[in-house]
């Protein structure tokens, strides 16, 4: 199985990375292949900018929306001089709104358009980091919020456009989407609700809504005061989710990392 590895955590001698590193392992065990995007080592961006609104457009969305948000008005304001000004109105000249949308969709950001390609080729996804705020550390969630795009991730019908969740059409086809994330408080604050939250929103709105049912999220609890008796555990779960990672190899139980 191809595996993609999206790992976020700043620093190589972190507990994250130890996790990376024996997940890494298992899955190599078993015979997968793992290709690892380390989003700070790679400096990825994952700050949503002007650019970035090329990947939330395209030729199908409404008229009544595309004529709503007036894209030609936009792209002229968006030119800072007038040469520019004169590219751009020389560029738009006689193009419908569908049409401009459509030109402003083929400028998507290169460094979007690599990451898009690294997931579309993998079979199955897998995602390393702390839990920041109840959520993935930021450059996670910029990477989901620059990376699961329309037409990418998902896509949205007529009644989806005007405001029907049940207008969104999930386009990720992996096989499952396994999350790893580190705490710094116990199980027994997570059992208290902070679990189902996360959940919410990660698992089920990040991962399920967008076509991926298989989607396990396992927690190392209380990672930051761990002894080294129970880092050892941690570590051992996480090779064992590599090693079982198709699930036809059933991973170890471990206690340490209920989920």
């Amino acid at each position: 199985m191809r595996v993609l590895t999206i790992y976020a955590h700043h620093d190589p001698r972190s507990f994250c990375h130890s996790v990376l590193e024996r997940f890494t392992a298992g899955l190599r065990d078993a015979g997968h292949t793992n290709e690892v995007v380390d989003l700070y080592a790679d400096k990825f961006d994952p700050v949503f900018r002007d650019r970035d609104g090329a990947s939330y457009i395209s030729a199908d969305v409404p008229a009544d929306i595309l004529d709503r948000v007036d894209l030609r008005s936009q792209v002229m304001a968006s030119c800072r001089w007038p040469f520019q000004r004169w590219l751009a109105a020389r560029a738009l000249r006689g193009k419908t709104q569908a049409q401009i949308a459509a030109l402003i969709r083929s400028r998507m950001p290169k460094d979007v358009l690599a990451q898009q390609a690294k997931v579309a080729a993998a079979d199955a996804l897998a995602f390393i980091a702390p839990i920041h705020f109840c959520s993935f550390p930021s450059i996670l969630k910029g990477w989901i919020d620059r990376v699961w795009t329309l037409d990418f991730a998902f896509g949205l019908t007529s009644e989806g456009w005007h405001g029907d969740v049940n207008g969104r059409i999930p386009l990720l086809e992996h096989q499952r989407a396994l999350i790893m994330t580190s705490t710094i408080f116990n199980k027994e604050s997570y059992d208290a609700g902070v679990r189902d939250s996360i959940g919410t929103v990660l698992d089920q709105w990040s991962f399920q809504f967008p076509g991926i049912q298989d989607v396990e999220h396992v927690y190392f609890y209380a990672a930051t005061s761990a002894s080294p008796e129970r880092i050892g555990e941690y570590l051992r779960q996480a090779y064992d989710l590599g090693r079982g990672f198709d699930r036809s190899q059933p991973a170890a139980v471990s206690v340490a990392a209920e989920h």
